[in-house]
This record gives structure tokens, sequence and C-alpha cells, in this order.
């Protein structure tokens, strides 16, 4: 715990509910950033850091206590192919904790006096392949070679000192395997969150057995769902709750449908702020949105929760 007092994530959600922010690149595109490369968000940490720290800063002041960061797209191997070294990897993957730790020093002098927390993201695999195959999952990669790909990210980013690691967007249970291997011992608490369609991962595996991966591992402090349809969170927090008996993480897309070939999305916006109750009263306690959420969406959560 930091020396302003708060408590810790662990503790809070202990006691209570948590609010996620929303998708990053959301608010990074509604500022006028193009995001159209394979580097995603993640780019910014490089050419645009500040527009990295106002977007934080936007879902703190809409009622977030939580800001995921921008290395979900972030790896040595991907920043490699633009020409970056392992040693200026390092320190981008550094600078996006620290990007959300001073916005959330930013709130707290624009007034925000609720406990805020930074969230290191660590996308799968398949988001460092920019191919829509994190949607996928089964790269043809075996747990070994994930949890070896996995872990020289996951050691930088805990050695920043994160609240927490958001090992997110999970499609299958062979990288649940390799993530929950590659963050043992690094002393950053975790959470695990599949992206899944119905009852199932992305990959096709049960979502019992997926979550039954996390139960027992003691690194991991809270499992769920995330950047999947808003119709799919409620029975898929209620199994996680039941088959874990952890805090329960969800933080759904708007709805709308993403397509890998094109880079767009489509159909209706289905995300409701007011459904988050329902959520809470099946067991999840980290509630936020993720892509095409912005901080409206977040600001209605808040509402509906009492966390405004």
């Amino acid at each position: 715990m930091s020396s302003d007092t708060r408590p810790s994530l662990t503790e809070a959600l202990a006691v209570g509910t948590v609010v996620l922010d929303g998708g990053l690149s959301n608010q990074l595109e509604a500022a006028g950033h193009d995001l159209g490369d394979a580097l995603w968000s993640a780019r910014l940490l490089a050419e645009a850091p500040e527009a990295v720290v106002e977007a934080h800063l936007a879902y703190f002041e809409a009622g977030a206590n939580v800001a995921i960061t921008a290395s979900y797209q972030a790896t040595f191997e991907g920043f490699a192919r633009y020409g970056l070294t392992r040693a200026r990897t390092a320190e981008l993957l550094a600078y996006s904790v620290e990007s959300a730790r001073e916005a959330a020093r930013r709130a707290r002098e624009r007034g925000v006096a609720r406990p805020l927390w930074t969230a290191a993201s660590a996308g799968p695999y398949g988001a460092m392949l920019a191919d829509g195959s994190e949607y996928r999952g089964r790269y043809g990669l075996s747990v070994d070679e994930l949890a070896d790909f996995h872990r020289p990210r996951l050691e930088a980013l805990a050695a920043a000192r994160p609240d927490v690691l958001a090992l997110e967007t999970v499609p299958d249970t062979e990288e649940a395997r390799a993530l929950l291997r590659a963050v043992r011992g690094l002393g950053v608490p975790a959470w695990l969150s599949y992206t899944v369609a119905g009852s199932r991962t992305r990959a096709g595996q049960p979502l019992e057995e997926a979550f039954a991966l996390a139960a027992e591992a003691e690194e991991i402090v809270a499992v769920g769902v995330n950047c999947c349809a808003p119709k799919d969170v409620e029975p898929a927090v209620a199994l996680a709750a039941q088959v874990t008996g952890k805090p329960v993480v969800a933080y759904p897309n708007s709805g709308e449908t993403w397509h890998a070939d094109t880079a767009g999305w489509t159909g209706p916006v289905t995300f409701n702020p007011e459904a988050v109750r329902n959520w809470r009263r099946a067991g999840a306690r980290l509630i936020g949105g993720c892509c095409r959420v912005g901080p409206t969406g977040v600001r209605g959560v808040a509402e509906a929760l009492g966390a405004a």
C-alpha cells in the first residue's frame, strides 16, 4: 500500500464494489488520435504520452476507481517491429503504469477524493499479432511457449509496482494456464478475465473449466470476463463466483460487433449501465466497460452502483 493511506485493491474488494474505467482507445480516438496500426493505443506511450494521461484522467473524473494502462498491446516483440530496443520497450511499459498514476495525482488535485488504483494491462498473445486472433485463441503454441512470451512483459510491468496486473481478454484455457504460470512469484496481485461467447471461451471451452483454473491461484484476486457482449456478463459472473469463490471482474464491450477484417464495428449499442446492479448481485466486484464504452458509460456505471 502506498503512503496515501489507500486500502489495497484486494482489501477494497473484500468490502465493496470498485468501478473500472472504459475503453482507453475509445477516449483516445475521441480526442482525435489515429490508432489504426498494430500497436493500437500502445503507440501513444511513445508518441503522445500526455494524451494517455488525459484519457485516464477523463475516466477518473467520470467515476472510475481503477485505470487500466495502455499496455494491452505493448510487447517486446511488437515494439521491436517498429525498431524499438528492449530497453526502450521496458521504459514504455513502466511509463504505462506511471501515466495512470499521474492521472490519479491530477484527479486528486481536481478534488477526486475516493481511492484510485492502477491496473497494468497484459493482453493475450493474439493482441501482439493484431489480426483479431485474441478472439479465437488456439494459436498453435504450447503453454510453455506462451508463458515464455508473457513472463518478460509481466516482469517489466510488475517492476513498475502497479496495484494489480490485468490479465485480460484471454480467449482460451491454454493461454490462461500460461498466464497463471507467468504471473507466479511477481509479488503483484492479478485478475484474470476471459473474452467469451455465451457460456464458453472464444476458443470454445466451457467457462466452468476456464474459471476453475484460477480458483487455487494465490496471485489471482478476481476472475471474470471482459471484451464480450453485455448479455453474456450476468451468467458468466454467477458461474465465476460459484466456481472460484473469488470476487468477480466484469467489463464488457458496448455490444457492437468488431470485425477484424475491416477493423470496424457494426450493430447496436446494448451496454446499459443499469444492468450493473444485476452483475453486482451475481458476484461482480470490479465493474466497468471495455471497447466503445466511454466516460459517459462509466459515469452511468458509477451512478448505478452508488459510487459516484
